[in-house]
């Protein structure tokens, strides 16, 4: 099997991802609590190197990684010439369109202010809906901008949907689903398609283990 190099989002998103690969061949050794990003795995046939979310698909999309595991939102935000190759169908949320209630998503006559911290997802969804928008990039707690009068609604990603209630806000428009994803380089994927392939077997196996497991 050829030497793969798998890039891994830091946190709870990438440690899940991690532990798709425990009781495989493939399992990552980590020594306590050590703050190396690159690892091996207990073949030797896979390094793993752990970088922020937003980097996993630029170090995959320029070949320094063959394979990633982040998430959708990312993947949409981001925009980047990969493939995307497996829903690993954890971490499964929604994008959405909020705001107060009884409040239309929309504002044909004027611009509507949008807050959020996936611009290029937002000016996206909105490309084709004949809507003026100003995007207003915001860090985190974009529940606060249309409580302040920041912006009219906010994108955002919505799991259970208890922090928009105790803000006094709703879900008006459902967008995309998201949940962890692999996703592979495109050069990669054609010259190591049959190693990437035994990765995407394996994953594949802990998805149905999982959905079994859940039912």
């Amino acid at each position: 099997m050829n030497t793969l190099t798998i890039a891994i989002a830091k946190g709870r998103m990438g440690e899940k991802g991690v532990s798709f690969f425990n009781g495989t061949p493939y399992e990552i050794v980590r020594n306590g609590d050590s703050r190396r990003l690159v690892f091996e795995d207990k073949s030797g046939t896979i390094n793993f190197i752990f970088v922020k979310s937003a980097d996993v698909v630029t170090y995959v999309e320029r070949g320094i990684a063959d394979l990633g595991i982040v998430g959708k939102d990312i993947i949409l935000e981001e925009n980047k010439d990969i493939y995307e190759i497996l829903d690993l169908k954890f971490g499964t949320c929604r994008f959405a369109i909020a705001g107060h209630k009884d409040q239309f998503p929309l504002k044909k006559d004027g611009v509507l202010r949008i807050a959020s911290t996936y611009p290029s997802y937002v000016e996206s969804v909105f490309r084709e809906r004949e809507q003026k928008i100003e995007i207003i990039e915001l860090g985190g707690s974009v529940e606060l901008a249309p409580l302040m009068g920041l912006s009219d609604v906010i994108v955002d990603i919505v799991e259970t949907g208890s922090t928009l209630k105790e803000n006094g806000l709703v879900v008006l428009e459902e967008l995309d689903s998201i949940s962890g994803r692999l996703i592979a380089n495109k050069v990669s994927y054609r010259f190591k398609y049959d190693a990437i392939q035994e990765i995407e077997n394996v994953l594949q196996e802990k998805v149905a283990l999982n959905t079994a497991k859940a039912k």
